[in-house]
């Protein structure tokens, strides 16, 4: 498998963000971490492994990319309204910074399709919904799409447009919501086991339903807890089906 390291100095977030990608040629498969891990996160977890037939055999080229959650939500002692701050400034490097660098990579008519587990769910999600001209689609596993969560209390206008359970239900933008629509690619993934919470996900799901948004709910069993065990064997799933 081809693995290449790279990166570069954010003018938008005003630091050095890595970048790793696997594989030669396909769609790209953009991964956001967990929570305050690094772009190498889904290496260190057998992830990527788990996926090499997926790489290997061309169908597609993954890019893994740092959070900077750590920066913001997950900050312990940053004023909220800077997390906010942060958070945008996040999703102003994915679109402005990332998604260039990977059609410089492959090509400009390459679709892109983000993925994540647990917060880099909600990220993904939250960053397919704001730019869907951009991104054609999303597997998000595990995920909370209520990013009240994870504010401790604090709210304004910046964590409602980045919280999709608060703002899906009022997208009237005819535009964004035929791209959305468009999309054959939506995926809600989640366990039933020990620290999943399945009912993040219905709930979302029927948000998603009540706007008119096909998409895909599939909630696992029991036995598939929200850890590394479960998305190894969730994505591949995924890649190996709907692809």
């Amino acid at each position: 498998m081809q693995r290449f390291i790279d990166g570069w100095h954010s003018p938008t977030l005003n630091r050095h963000m890595d970048v790793v990608i696997y594989g030669h040629y396909g769609f790209a498969l953009l991964l956001l971490p967990t929570a305050g891990a690094d772009y190498l996160e889904y290496e260190r977890f057998h992830l990527i492994s788990a996926i090499a037939p997926s790489i290997e055999s061309g169908k597609a080229k993954v890019f893994s990319i740092n959070s900077i959650n750590a920066e913001s939500w997950l900050h312990p002692s940053m004023l909220p309204h800077h997390k906010a701050i942060r958070h945008n400034e996040f999703n102003h490097y994915v679109f402005h910074e990332v998604v260039p660098y990977i059609h410089s990579q492959t090509s400009q008519e390459t679709p892109i399709i983000l993925c994540g587990a647990s917060l880099g769910a909600l990220h993904a999600m939250n960053l397919f919904l704001h730019r869907p001209d951009l991104i054609q689609g999303v597997i998000a596993m595990s995920g909370n799409y209520d990013l009240s969560t994870y504010t401790k209390g604090f709210w304004n206008e910046d964590v409602y447009f980045n919280s999709p359970m608060h703002y899906v239900g009022n997208l009237e933008d005819h535009g964004i919501l035929s791209q959305i629509r468009s999309s054959h690619h939506i995926h809600l993934l989640s366990g039933s086991g020990d620290y999943e919470t399945p009912e993040a996900t219905q709930a979302f799901s029927a948000l998603l339903h009540q706007k008119s948004i096909p998409h895909e709910c599939d909630i696992w069993g029991p036995d598939m807890p929200h850890d590394w065990p479960t998305w190894r064997v969730m994505l591949p799933h995924y890649l190996e089906t709907r692809f």
